[in-house]
């Protein structure tokens, strides 16, 4: 416990520095320029300030900025997906930054539900909550005391006990330097701009809000009264004003406006007049504006960040923002306005597109014209992503947060995938109570959330761009990787140019997870005498119900049920392709073939090509014909002595030879021509194609190595039989290498040998 309150005690410290003079915040403006930066900047700041990482989206790489991974939150609420959007964003925070455009835009994110809108808007306050509490992201206000006295010291003028309860912050979150008179103000700026060059200048255009201008009048006229002529110095001496940091949060520099929020419009944007705080203050009759409550979302999220939830409940409001961008200014009453200096970000659902869209053919007339002119639309789609969107499954399911980043910028990109590959194929369990109250571990089973995940992509794709050579599947892996095998060949995603309406419509991740949820909840009609088969969800199950669902679920219209239903079938082909890749890797897990003759086989194989001689420890010898000729036989099985005349090669053996070893290995050399390449020293795991040819395991391979093998028997093989040694491995294998339970090892090798039995003869 001592260790746990330390840590808060550390972590508050690091947060929180003392209060400081307005003279001593300048010197440190200069030290350090960002403390005065605009909301523009400060936010695009943040954003940087977490670095970048390479990922891949519809099949193109793209630098994504970590802060859209919640980092600061462990993820939690990370917006998967929707790279180019963010991105798109990021650009018009540095173009409004800089000053070279777009101020009067509202930043306005559009799309379906379940699309990480919402996440956006909890990863920007957690994000920018994290960066104000470093050092470089520190963010500085302004608070005043106008009951201290000229002839008092220090801070023991107070009436009261604490001389801090005559402290009153500024409500707007107001930048230091809007203290300073404009023609002052302009100058020091311009002094800063000019001792830090920097790609986005440091603004400050805000004058004082009207409480910290009321509280500074009051002070002026008191020092002018006494004959003062340092009246500035006066009036923000220490003693009466002071710049201390806060912690962006909401209701602090972020403003968020919910769709339940009530209230008039000039109280959901900026508060409301307190009638017995004016009393109070016997302001004689005129409007003080210490007694307005600065509640509204752009009093709230003035220096930085105002966020319009769920925007077509406040369509009224949106009309009123107009001119807030590009004039930064909002009226609190007839007479007393108000600066803002804040980002606008709108968010809704299409219902805002298509009430915006009501008065469209009037053209001209259209009294809605302007505002759309001022919103800059960032469409959010659903993910076209499969492991983006197995990770979003994983996510609904379960607490797990952290986010699947496989680095693509890693010294080894390929084992960074791989590890991606594992976590999608990986099994879930969850622990829940069934109807009696007992507890029950339901199994996931491995490629079931990933099944789910590329149904619900394919489901999102434009089948109206697909040039003939590939499908619907072909598409969201090409989309998923940027690159899918054709035979021994290798087709990358940018050969094609997509241009349809991919991620504007499909299955949504909430009908996926409450699916899932339902069958956690339901019952098996499966059973095993010895095994749990019945806790188990295979893909086909996750499959079946959910193109089962789809006709009673109001989200979706006829027609979508009917496309949706016909693009089951190649989906479940593809899952049931991934279960029988385990299961014949499990049957033949012993049967690989070492590295080191691998290796022999490829020095070989150069050597004959380039007509030259291999070194040996027996000095140089010729390429051994039979050695290449034994690995292509009997290691790959990819040809038959009738391919050979003796131990010399066909014309097809030496085009495998050619096109898929060498071309591979020189592919690989050339990614590589920083360092000195040598075929002995490469991990030939590492070269993709070469890999593929050596785990291009068949059941032919079966066949050859296991003479009395029999796919018939794989439910319940006799005993002491080759089929009983063989299973027995091969669901040890599938148990500690590849993530099955028992039960749903024994669920998946049973359905992919009944249809191995079918085609074995």
């Amino acid at each position: 416990m001592t260790d746990y309150l330390a840590r808060a005690d550390e972590a508050l410290e690091g947060a929180y520095e003392p209060p400081r003079s307005l003279a001593e915040f300048v010197d440190l403006a200069f030290e350090r320029p960002d403390a005065v930066s605009h909301a523009a900047k400060y936010l695009l700041s943040a954003i940087e300030s977490m670095g970048t990482r390479t990922v891949v989206e519809e099949g193109v790489e793209r630098e994504r900025y970590r802060f859209f991974d919640d980092p600061a939150n462990d993820g939690e609420h990370a917006v998967l997906g929707n790279t180019g959007v963010l991105n798109a964003f990021v650009d018009d925070l540095r173009t409004v930054a800089a000053g070279r455009g777009k101020d009067e835009k509202i930043h306005w994110f559009d799309g379906p539900t379940a699309t990480g809108k919402s996440e956006l808007k909890r990863c920007l306050i957690n994000g920018l909550r994290a960066y104000s509490r470093t050092e470089e992201g520190r963010r500085y206000t302004i608070e005043w005391n106008i009951a201290a006295r000229e002839e008092e010291r220090g801070l023991s003028y107070a009436a009261g006990d604490d001389a801090e309860d005559d402290w009153y912050e500024s409500p707007v979150q107001a930048n230091p330097l809007s203290v300073f008179p404009e023609e002052v103000r302009d100058d020091l700026v311009a002094a800063l701009n000019e001792a830090h060059d920097d790609h986005v200048p440091i603004r400050a255009e805000s004058d004082l809000d009207p409480f910290s201008r009321e509280a500074f009048d009051i002070l002026e006229e008191r020092y002018r009264r006494e004959g003062r002529r340092d009246l500035f110095s006066a009036a923000t001496d220490r003693r009466h004003l002071r710049v201390k940091n806060y912690v962006v949060d909401v209701g602090r520099g972020v403003g968020v406006l919910h769709a339940e929020d009530d209230g008039s419009p000039k109280e959901r944007l900026v508060g409301s007049w307190m009638p017995g705080m004016l009393r109070e203050l016997g302001a004689r009759g005129r409007k003080d504006a210490r007694a307005f409550s600065y509640d509204g979302v752009l009093s709230q999220g003035n220096g930085l960040l105002t966020v319009v939830e769920d925007a077509s409940q406040h369509a009224d409001l949106l009309r009123k923002l107009l001119n807030v961008p590009d004039e930064k200014r909002v009226k609190l009453d007839k007479s007393i306005g108000m600066d803002l200096d804040t980002q606008l970000v709108v968010i809704s659902n299409p219902d805002l597109d298509a009430e915006l869209e009501q008065f469209a053919d009037r053209n001209d007339r259209d009294p809605l014209k302007a505002l759309k002119r001022r919103l800059d639309r960032h469409e959010f789609r659903y993910l076209t992503s499969v492991s983006l969107e197995t990770e979003l499954i994983h996510r609904e399911l379960t607490d797990e947060t952290t986010v699947w980043a496989a680095d693509i910028d890693a010294a080894d990109p390929e084992t960074e995938h791989e590890r991606l590959r594992e976590r999608m194929a990986a099994p879930l369990s969850v622990r829940m109570r069934d109807d009696r109250g007992q507890l029950r571990e339901r199994e996931l089973a491995p490629h079931a959330l990933e099944a789910a995940a590329t149904y619900a992509v394919v489901s999102r794709l434009d089948g109206e761009d697909l040039p003939a050579s590939i499908g619907l599947l072909d598409k969201a892996l090409l989309f998923d990787t940027g690159t899918i095998a054709d035979g021994e060949e290798r087709i990358d995603a940018d050969e094609f140019d997509f241009d349809g309406e991919d991620g504007a419509h499909g299955i949504p991740v909430t009908y996926t997870r409450d699916t899932i949820a339902d069958l956690l909840h339901g019952e098996t009609d499966r059973a095993h005498p010895e095994l749990p088969v019945e806790d188990v969800l295979t893909p086909e199950d996750v499959l079946n119900a959910m193109a089962e669902g789809l006709s009673s679920a109001p989200v979706f219209s006829r027609a979508e049920i009917a496309e949706y239903e016909s693009r089951l079938a190649t989906v479940k082909d593809h899952a049931f392709e991934l279960q029988e890749a385990d299961v014949l890797d499990a049957v033949l897990s012993d049967k690989g073939v070492p590295e080191e003759t691998v290796a022999e086989y490829v020095e070989h194989v150069f050597a004959w090509d380039a007509d030259e001689q291999v070194e040996t420890d027996r000095g140089p010898v010729d390429p051994d014909p039979l050695l290449m000729n034994v690995f292509e036989t009997e290691h790959l099985g990819r040809f038959d002595e009738d391919e050979y005349a003796g131990n010399e090669p066909s014309d097809a053996v030496e085009e495998f030879r050619r096109e898929t070893v060498i071309t591979a290995l020189n592919r690989y050399a050339w990614e590589h021509r920083d360092d000195e390449f040598a075929v002995e020293d490469v991990d030939l795991s590492t070269v993709p194609v070469i890999r593929a040819v050596l785990e291009a395991h068949s059941w032919e391979d079966v066949r050859r190595i296991y003479d009395d093998f029999d796919p018939a028997q794989w439910e319940d093989p006799p005993a002491n039989t080759e089929t009983a040694r063989v299973k027995r491995a091969a669901i040890e294998h599938m148990t500690t290498e590849q993530g099955y339970s028992e039960a749903s090892a024994e669920l998946a090798s049973r359905r992919v040998m009944r249809e191995v039995k079918g085609r074995w003869d």
